[in-house]
């Protein structure tokens, strides 16, 4: 079932909102019970997870800076 172009923009902004601030407290949180690795190891696994949590979402984010494609035509502008 593919979502709407105003049901995309009302997921993106909770996700980005809600969701991405949440993420990144595990993300902190999970690098914190590691202790203190070294400066590379944790610069990699910023990296990672800074990418992994965009990867599921990509089709949410796909076209949202855009006009909808459904509107009618005078309502593009």
């Amino acid at each position: 079932m593919a979502l709407s172009y105003k049901a995309r923009r009302r997921w993106a902004l909770v996700i980005l909102v809600i969701g991405l601030p949440l993420y990144i407290i595990l993300a902190v949180t999970i690098l914190n019970l590691l202790g203190r690795p070294p400066i590379w190891v944790e610069l990699l696994v910023y990296v990672g997870l800074g990418v992994m949590w965009a990867l599921p979402l990509k089709k949410v984010f796909e076209g949202i800076g855009q006009a909808d494609p459904d509107a009618p035509p005078s309502d593009r502008d």
